[in-house]
């Protein structure tokens, strides 16, 4: 299976070598920033408690997981009418008006997730990007013919998710029940690679507190017996953070940059056995 959106951050490049590193062998499957999800759809664990912050996203998955069929209509309509209208771009921009609403005044409709697809697949590079209102702000990427979904991905998708627990909630309250044996993965938010770049931070963005916060649960949970993986750039800031554990540093393509110049850089995957 293979992740349904485009997420800023996803691990698909780098999936060869997270599951190299993986224990031989664990228990329950935690991850607490599920984002796209391309390691918990690469190896598909038996038993999986996955969460994030973002209450959009994670909608979306439980619409996946317990209503694919009426998701795929609304999909299938936006689709024929963002093909036949005259003017792509407007159209877009109807939609995320319609997006930014719906989420004001139902949150929790099917009509939020399928427009939240919608724009991730039609919105410049996949970007979810709020302003301080929490309003989608991104814009369109011209495309004249789109693809919202794989049919049977998503059907596979379903299927498997339909024994996963999924939660919208802080990475603490995702991993509470995480004990020996069990293995989780931080596909933790990037830190910014200048420190003061922290301010910069999106409304639903993650601080230094939160950095440090999470290094804390980490080697609370590493004193448990619980096996931890960590990724994010390459930086002062995490290697001081995780000093104590494995690093591992790796070369990575950021295909999110304007310039073409600046779309390589270093990733970091920590561990704790």
């Amino acid at each position: 299976m293979k992740p349904f959106i485009k997420w800023v951050g996803g691990k698909r490049q780098l999936l060869p070598t997270i599951k190299d590193m993986m224990p031989e062998s664990f228990d329950t499957y935690y991850e607490p920033f599920l984002g796209g999800g391309a390691l918990l759809l690469e190896i598909a664990p038996e038993q999986a408690v996955v969460g994030d912050a973002n209450t959009t996203l994670i909608n979306t998955y439980k619409a996946i997981q317990n209503n694919k069929e009426s998701l795929k209509a609304l999909l299938d309509e936006y689709t024929e009418k963002h093909e036949s209208a005259s003017n792509k771009k407007e159209f877009y921009n109807e939609m995320r008006r319609k997006y930014n609403n719906a989420i004001q005044s139902a949150p929790n409709s099917l009509e939020v997730c399928s427009l939240f697809i919608y724009l991730n697949k039609t919105c410049f590079n996949g970007l979810y990007r709020v302003n301080s209102k929490g309003l989608f702000n991104v814009p369109f990427n011209s495309r004249e013919k789109i693809n919202l979904y794989d049919d049977s991905n998503l059907d596979d998708i379903a299927e498997y998710l339909s024994h996963v627990v999924i939660l919208n909630e802080d990475f603490e309250e995702t991993c509470k029940t995480a004990k020996k044996g069990d293995f989780v993965f931080f596909d933790s938010p990037y830190a910014p690679l200048k420190p003061e770049s922290f301010e910069a931070y999106t409304k639903e963005g993650f601080t230094l507190d939160d950095h440090k916060r999470l290094a804390m649960f980490f080697h609370k949970l590493s004193e448990k017996g619980v096996f931890c993986m960590l990724t994010n750039h390459n930086t002062d800031l995490i290697r001081e953070l995780y000093y104590d554990c494995n690093i591992k540093i790796v070369p990575v393509k950021r295909m999110i940059n304007s310039d073409a110049s600046k779309r390589t850089g270093e990733e970091i995957i920590i561990t704790n056995y």
